[in-house]
């Protein structure tokens, strides 16, 4: 069975998207359009993103007009929108809306992954969820050289210490590369 990793890019103070969603912040920084592909996580076999994150990747590369451009990031893996809404797929793109709980889809999201690893792709409120199921393993982010007021928080969830290990750090061009596992919460 693989790993569930929220892998994900910041600011320096810890925003995901600024004030519209927008991640313009992060392919101004070098590196940030074409990420390296030692950070992307190796051994995906399934997507997941929230409906803001997915909207905002159809609309920013003109994806329903020119679906090719689908593949460049998602490739040929499953992908899972969290939404309750009814969105547009691309032709060609496996994507699966699902809706409620997580913890009630994960054994949907496992099956499509078989032992590969499920990649939280976004967004922050998302990943928490994943967190607040108790099934999140890892969290992964490329720190970017920029300062936002504001926009879609990192994670909004309070996480102490106790529950992250530091696996590794590193430089990665402009970006500080961290990678934390999450450690199971302690029973009372």
């Amino acid at each position: 069975m693989g790993r569930i990793i929220f892998d994900t890019a910041t600011t320096l103070n810890g925003w995901i998207a600024d004030e519209q969603n927008s991640l313009a912040w992060l392919f101004a920084v070098d590196g940030g359009t074409t990420p390296d592909a030692e950070v992307l996580p190796q051994n995906a076999g399934v997507l997941v993103e929230g409906s803001t994150t997915y909207e905002w990747v159809l609309d920013e590369s003109d994806i329903l007009a020119h679906p090719e451009k689908w593949r460049e990031f998602h490739g040929e893996r499953p992908t899972f929108v969290f939404t309750t809404r009814d969105l547009p797929v691309p032709d060609g793109a496996d994507v699966t809306f699902v809706s409620g709980p997580v913890a009630d889809i994960v054994p949907q999201l496992r099956a499509a992954a078989g032992d590969s690893d499920i990649w939280v792709v976004g967004g922050g409120e998302l990943a928490g969820q994943f967190l607040d199921a108790g099934v999140l393993d890892e969290i992964a982010v490329s720190i970017a050289p920029v300062l936002l007021t504001g926009g879609a928080p990192l994670l909004p969830r309070r996480l102490e210490s106790d529950r992250l290990r530091l696996v590794s750090a590193r430089a990665v061009g402009q970006f500080a590369r961290l990678v934390y596992e999450v450690l199971p919460a302690a029973t009372p």
